[in-house]
């Protein structure tokens, strides 16, 4: 025991440095934020729909949570229900057993809707491509607005797409927002 105290006390704390604010983090965060002001009335719903992926980039998804990203704190949320959702955030290639909840779920969303895929998979079949298994990428299912290219792509490029898919997206009636 006293071995191992030694070589702890010898050894010191050996951990990574904890991140440098980015400023493209800062700028992409901001813009972000006025986009779902303008766009949403504050609050962007998103409906995150697993359709066969491998989880890498469920966990870049979830990333965006931490205290780090905080997109909580912009005004942006994960809900359960794709009636409440404003944007579907969709990863892996689509499995023929989720094709059917994929457009069930695509349909249940209120207009304007939003479709960002994530990670190569989804983008483009990946590895996977199109099976007796598989439907591959999911633009084979339901239309797709924005593409984040990457296996798994960082939570940052995540953010940029979302940015990018909601400032782009106007509704039919020229309105922001909606109905009001």
């Amino acid at each position: 025991m006293f071995q191992l105290l030694k070589q702890v006390i010898k050894t010191g704390i050996k951990t990574e440095a904890y991140p440098q604010p980015d400023d493209a983090l800062r700028v992409t965060v901001d813009r972000l934020q006025a986009a779902v002001l303008e766009r949403f009335h504050g609050s962007l719903a998103i409906r995150h729909v697993d359709a066969g992926s491998c989880n890498g980039c469920e966990l870049e998804i979830h990333a965006l949570n931490n205290p780090y990203y905080n997109i909580e704190g912009l005004g942006i949320k994960f809900v359960a229900s794709p009636r409440h959702a404003d944007m579907l955030l969709v990863t892996g290639p689509v499995s023929r057993h989720m094709e059917e909840a994929l457009r069930r779920t695509f349909e249940a969303t209120p207009e304007p809707k939003l479709v960002v895929v994530v990670g190569d998979c989804g983008c483009t079949g990946g590895i996977f491509g199109e099976s007796y298994a598989s439907c591959g990428k999911v633009a084979n299912v339901i239309p797709v607005d924005a593409t984040v290219p990457g296996c798994p792509p960082p939570p940052l490029e995540i953010l940029r797409a979302i940015l990018a898919t909601v400032r782009k997206r106007r509704p039919a009636n020229g309105r922001l927002g909606g109905p009001v």
